[in-house]
């Protein structure tokens, strides 16, 4: 089946496949979205405890499609993964520094002996809230933005210098973190960290039975809705209205081309759509959740997490269709990374696309392992029966 496809079409398929992991990282990063609120929200230590724990249930799947997600691209656009994670590698220590506190704190929060103390990992939860939400956001604005690399691939046959041969050479001294200086790439960054405590607020309201919790939430859903609105519509605005890194089909040349990403929208209805039922939704279900509170604030998680999934898909592929540079150079313009010269063989591509077929069945056990621990709301009661607490 899949042998039969182009290498083109192996290529689109799988910058769709690896859109849609990235696109549902951010939606289950309202689980770092929350971690930022624990103080917030929570008033007493019983409080604490539970939204601690309502998250404890769900941190795992934030990171094992982190790790699924960053599988998928090296597998198949290998030249992106060596440039960026091999260039701009504090920015990704960072994140990965991030994620790693996390798998910590939640162990060894209210484990016996802990000398650190309760509290120290409580910081270290909302430094991976903060951190891994804004630092990941800002990467993917580079999507659009660009980064300072070349890429040379004879580098390869350079034999005579006794060093290691390396492809892509990374231009900035910060190796990265130079991006969260870039006022656009850190727009996309805050509209991340303030979508994913929007996200955590919808989902405390859908998952939490504590009466006090509760009368916090909507205030806190207003104050986190309107900066992510904000920074999210600057980055939109930004985005249709700006040149972008076009490339040639015949010639593989890349330049500069006004409009490009609104172009995009234009030439791909499909993705247009997704984009705008995708918006719609996010803001439906916070507009719902702010004015029927007591009817139907607790089905805002779904309309506005499905919406997340939706826009976050539709972006990724605009940054990468319709002979776009999805990862583009302002160092140098024809080291821009495309989707056709930085992937994989088609022989790697055919047989990573069957193992895709298995994609389904994964979230289906996703999804039925979410209900069945999200059978009920938590509440404190329930909390101190529970055989293991985070």
């Amino acid at each position: 089946m899949f042998e039969s496809l182009s290498l083109l079409s192996l290529q689109q398929y799988w910058w769709l496949i690896v859109s849609l992991l990235g696109a549902l990282l951010v939606f289950l990063m309202f689980v770092q979205g929350g971690q930022t609120l624990i103080y917030t929200l929570g008033k007493t230590e019983d409080e604490r405890a539970l939204l601690v724990n309502l998250l404890g249930r769900k941190w795992e799947l934030t990171f094992t499609t982190l790790v699924t997600f960053g599988g998928a691209f090296f597998a198949s656009f290998p030249l992106f993964y060596s440039t960026s994670f091999g260039g701009a590698y504090w920015v990704w220590m960072a994140i990965l520094f991030a994620f790693v506190i996390q798998a910590v704190s939640y162990e060894y929060r209210r484990r016996p002996g802990n000398f650190l103390g309760q509290g120290t990992f409580e910081i270290f939860l909302f430094l991976n809230g903060f951190l891994g939400t804004l630092l990941i956001g800002t990467a993917v604005a580079t999507f659009f933005t660009g980064s300072g690399f070349s890429v040379n691939k004879m580098n390869l046959l350079d034999l005579t210098s006794g060093n290691m041969p390396v492809i892509s050479e990374w231009k900035g001294m910060a190796h990265g973190l130079e991006a969260a200086l870039n006022p656009i790439n850190l727009s996309l960054g805050l509209a991340v960290f303030f979508l994913a405590r929007v996200l955590a607020i919808l989902y405390f309201m859908n998952r939490l039975g504590h009466a006090a919790i509760m009368e916090r939430l909507k205030k806190q859903l207003l104050y986190n809705a309107v900066p992510f609105l904000v920074f999210f519509l600057a980055f939109a605005g930004w985005l249709l209205l700006s040149k972008g890194f076009a490339v040639d089909p015949n010639t593989g040349i890349v330049s500069m081309e006004p409009y490009k990403y609104l172009h995009n929208l234009i030439a791909l209805p499909a993705v247009a759509v997704i984009f705008v039922l995708g918006v719609v939704a996010v803001l439906l279900g916070i507009f719902r959740s702010l004015t029927c509170f007591e009817k139907c604030h607790t089905k805002g998680i779904w309309l506005s997490g499905t919406g997340t999934v939706l826009t976050v898909w539709a972006l990724l592929m605009l940054a990468g269709l319709n002979h776009t540079a999805y990862y583009p150079s302002t160092w140098d313009l024809q080291s821009s990374l495309t989707i056709e010269n930085s992937s994989s063989s088609h022989y790697t591509l055919t047989a990573m696309s069957y193992v895709s077929l298995l994609v389904p069945f994964v979230l289906a056990y996703i999804w039925y392992v979410w209900r069945a621990i999200d059978n009920k709301k938590i509440t404190t009661e329930e909390l101190k029966s529970e055989s293991h607490v985070y």
